[in-house]
């Protein structure tokens, strides 16, 4: 989630230890130290120092971790990359990119420690093992509640609301073939519309002067209005995003304010279920699985909601105070049945790319 997905780029930049994934070739002997295990993400991966020093004295392991964009772009670098991994461990695949992994022979089959307290209905995959599921969130409209109380407008609340008149040039969003996000909110919208139906509502929607980029990060931090990341020199009060986004607004501010200073358009979320898995051909398989149980462990699932912004996956692990206080909760997010996905996904970002991009 891609969730999560999450805080702003400038603060996952700082984490230590984190290097750029910078295109599909060998990442270099330090994987086949059997003291180092390379975990392969997006962007977006982040986790406290303290959590990540407290494995690596434990386990013996050194973590490198390899970062590769976009969770979109970085699952396809994967796939292309997947006779010669880069990496043990891959973290970031969800649930609208699934089925590409898995049928590309993606993940070697574990069955990490701790999977018993995770939802059977997160376990998308679960008589194959070949994936973890590690976190979940929604995908949703963000907007920004200066602008609205500004301009004396109400924020939208639904897909429908999109298209009203008062909204014209206001939407960010992310490009389908490249952004998970993007990708979950068009699923959104085919939930909502239906096969039949969804094509208008885009026709509508790029009428409505909907914008498109590539990545969440620059949905988010450049282009929303609401962004602390951007300054707010961002000029669209709209932005596809996360239902646990406007904690990572308030995160430390003192005095923490009443409500964040975005809100969640609750009719516009999509459920994104994000997972981990071994790398086929890894070159620390042991460590590989050693850093699943530990990802999937309640010390790195209750560390994950401030530093990724995202619901930890374990039903046992506590979520901190303001993400529960200041995210949104969405009761019946839309959904599309897995296989559903798997069978429509690349001829529906097929006909987006050619319906938006055009």
């Amino acid at each position: 989630m891609s969730t999560t997905r999450r805080i702003t780029a400038a603060a996952l930049a700082a984490t230590a230890g984190m290097t750029a994934l910078a295109g599909c070739g060998s990442a270099g002997d330090s994987s086949a130290d059997a003291k180092t295990v390379t975990l392969v993400s997006h962007d977006s991966f982040n986790a406290s120092k303290s959590v990540l020093a407290a494995f690596e004295k434990e386990s013996g392991y050194k973590v490198k971790v390899l970062r590769g964009g976009d969770a979109g772009e970085a699952v396809n670098k994967a796939i292309l990359a997947k006779d010669n991994p880069q990496g043990d461990v891959f973290f970031g695949i969800d649930n609208t990119l699934l089925s590409r992994g898995l049928n590309a022979g993606l993940f070697t089959p574990y069955k990490a420690k701790g999977l018993d307290s995770v939802p059977a209905d997160l376990q998308l995959d679960k008589d194959g093992h070949r994936v973890t599921p590690l976190d979940y969130g929604d995908i949703c409209v963000n907007y920004d509640r200066a602008y609205f109380t500004q301009h004396k407008l109400a924020p939208p609340q639904t897909f429908d609301d999109l298209l009203k008149p008062q909204y014209k040039g206001l939407l960010v969003t992310e490009n389908s073939a490249t952004s998970s996000p993007g990708l979950a909110f068009q699923l959104g919208t085919i939930a909502a519309h239906g096969e039949a139906g969804w094509t208008d509502y885009w026709k509508k929607l790029k009428a409505n002067g909907v914008e498109v980029v590539n990545s969440w990060e620059q949905a988010y931090n450049e282009r929303f209005s609401g962004s602390a990341a951007g300054k707010s020199k961002g000029d669209k009060p709209l932005v596809v995003s996360y239902a646990s986004s406007p904690p990572a607004e308030v995160l430390g501010k003192n005095p923490a304010p009443k409500q964040a200073p975005t809100g969640v358009a609750t009719g516009t979320c999509f459920q994104q279920v994000e997972f981990g898995g071994l790398l086929k051909g890894a070159k620390n398989e042991k460590g590989g699985k050693a850093l699943l149980d530990f990802l999937l462990s309640k010390t790195f699932q209750e560390d994950m909601p401030l530093q990724m912004f995202v619901n930890p996956a374990r039903k046992d692990a506590k979520e901190p105070e303001l993400f529960t206080r200041y995210g949104a909760t969405i009761d019946k997010p839309a959904t599309l049945a897995p296989e559903a996905i798997a069978k429509n996904r690349d001829q529906w970002v097929k006909q987006w790319s050619s319906l938006v991009l055009k």
